[in-house]
């Protein structure tokens, strides 16, 4: 998996970062003059323009060498959003797109800590551990925070999972944003996220939340997720400068486009 590089502190990117999304709608015109349009969402593109400054030698070196390797915008990479959250319906516990264990029973219309009632409630009707997962196409050897809100009627721990790492917290009767800054394997080219509870346990849960980055930010709603494959560099150009010693500034400019 040929993938864009994150900088030496495990952030993807800097502030600030500029994000256009391009919709195209199909216009069909009738002989009478009428016309019917219509959506098209495989004909949408995205665009991140990314600004970096005190770039280190190395950090600009890295940059440079992955731009040599994708030929400018000729070859497609895979790219992480760093503006939003790489998971996909965070909000749907009951998609498709999450695995629950077999023995765990999903109930939505919870009230969630921002007002609203898109929390979920979790009931493990098992001894054992059950958990809810998603797995990402992503580059294990990343950085990754991954958070939860997380309480509970009666005190219990819930396990966050990230990779081949997790973290023991306490859910208590009100809610608290958990996290955990992990890595996944090295050599793999997907990465699992999810929450863990023990048997005859159950919690709330809302607002599952993956970043490429070593700590969360504000939560925000994934939809159809933040893992772009097919990604490509906008321009056939790398031009930075040099500020000072070992220090250096640049911009680069991602683009994605479903049809290409």
């Amino acid at each position: 998996m040929t993938v864009f590089p994150q900088l030496g502190s495990g952030a993807l990117s800097q502030f600030p970062v500029r994000k256009v999304r391009r919709c195209r709608t199909v216009v069909n015109g009738a002989a009478d003059g009428s016309s019917i349009k219509l959506a098209d969402p495989a004909g949408g593109s995205l665009e991140w323009q990314l600004n970096y400054a005190g770039l280190s030698d190395i950090e600009l070196g890295n940059l440079q060498q992955f731009f040599i390797t994708a030929e400018g915008g000729l070859n497609g990479f895979t790219f992480l959003d760093p503006s939003g959250n790489l998971l996909a319906w965070s909000e749907e516990l009951n998609n498709t797109v999450w695995q629950a264990g077999p023995l765990l029973a999903l109930s939505s219309g919870v009230a969630d800590p921002t007002g609203g009632s898109n929390g979920w409630h979790l009931t493990n009707s098992g001894a054992g551990l059950q958990s809810l997962t998603q797995t990402l196409n992503a580059p294990g050897a990343y950085v990754y925070s991954f958070s939860v809100y997380v309480k509970a009627g009666q005190a219990t721990t819930v396990t966050l999972l990230a990779g081949n790492q997790q973290a023991v917290h306490m859910a208590t009767t009100n809610w608290s944003r958990l996290a955990l800054t992990a890595t996944g394997d090295a050599s793999a080219s997907s990465i699992v996220f999810g929450v863990e509870i023990p048997g005859s346990a159950a919690v709330d849960v809302f607002g599952p939340q993956a970043e490429a980055q070593p700590a969360p930010s504000v939560y925000q709603t994934g939809t159809t997720g933040g893992v772009y494959a097919g990604a490509r560099f906008r321009d056939d150009t790398f031009s930075y400068t040099t500020t000072d010693l070992g220090r250096h500034s640049a911009t680069v400019t991602i683009y994605y486009a479903d049809h290409l």
